[in-house]
């Protein structure tokens, strides 16, 4: 997997500074409810053209280590 910076960005003066999909409007949150919801890469592409498989993929892949850090912190003040 390619950096996800590459794909993802966090700006305070876009969308109210949501991890989004560079040089869209659509957030990581957005793309993530729409998989959960059961809508496949295909539908997601079809709906919003301007994303592309690898973008859908590093929205995962920023959920899986924005979940690990989240853990890992947890876990330190905890201790």
């Amino acid at each position: 997997m390619q950096e996800l910076s590459e794909f993802i960005t966090i700006d305070p003066e876009i969308c109210f500074g949501k991890p989004c999909i560079k040089g869209t409007r659509i957030n990581v949150g957005d793309i993530l409810k729409w998989l959960s919801i059961g809508m496949t890469i295909d539908e997601i592409i079809e709906d919003y053209p301007e994303l592309q498989e690898k973008h859908i993929r590093a929205a995962l892949a920023f959920a899986a280590v924005r979940d690990k850090i989240t853990k890992v912190f947890v876990h330190e003040a905890v201790a």
